[in-house]
């Protein structure tokens, strides 16, 4: 089941990529049914929040009329930065799945860890590795054609 959601997740990122954004697709998935999918819309927006991940909280919010998404599983390319980590615990997500580590700026346990920490009054499970090939490649990729420029 998470290769199905990391795929849609991919979809999204994919969806960046055309709009000329970094290539980061997010889904959750409550009940094993999708309430929220987006990805990066930075550059669309002119916002630094617009992260795939802060997006796809909010609209999973709205959808279920409430700010606590226990219960929910979110499927993430890149491993969340520290404002996407903070708002995955913020919003009492149970499950993080990640296709690809982010070794320089990664939260979830590359340089740091906020979704385990003990000093936090929630942790969330973290599933690494799913389809990480294809999201390594998809972000590697788009910053290949920027050096490349």
């Amino acid at each position: 089941m998470d290769e199905k959601f990391m795929t849609m997740a991919i979809g999204e990122a994919k969806k960046a990529l055309g709009k000329k954004e970094v290539p980061i697709g997010a889904v959750i998935v409550k009940d094993n049914e999708i309430i929220a999918k987006a990805h990066n819309l930075r550059e669309t927006s002119k916002n630094a929040i617009s992260h795939a991940e802060i997006l796809a909280i909010r609209d999973a919010c709205s959808f279920l009329g409430r700010w606590r998404l226990t219960g929910c599983t979110i499927y993430v390319t890149i491993e969340p930065c520290p404002m996407c980590a903070g708002a995955i615990l913020q919003s009492r997500i149970k499950r993080v799945v990640i296709g690809a580590m982010d070794a320089k700026s990664g939260a979830c346990g590359s340089v740091i860890n906020l979704l385990n920490n003990p000093g936090f009054n929630h942790q969330t499970e973290i599933e690494t590795g799913v389809l990480e090939k294809e999201c390594s490649q998809l972000i590697g990729d788009f910053f290949k054609s920027l050096r490349e420029k």
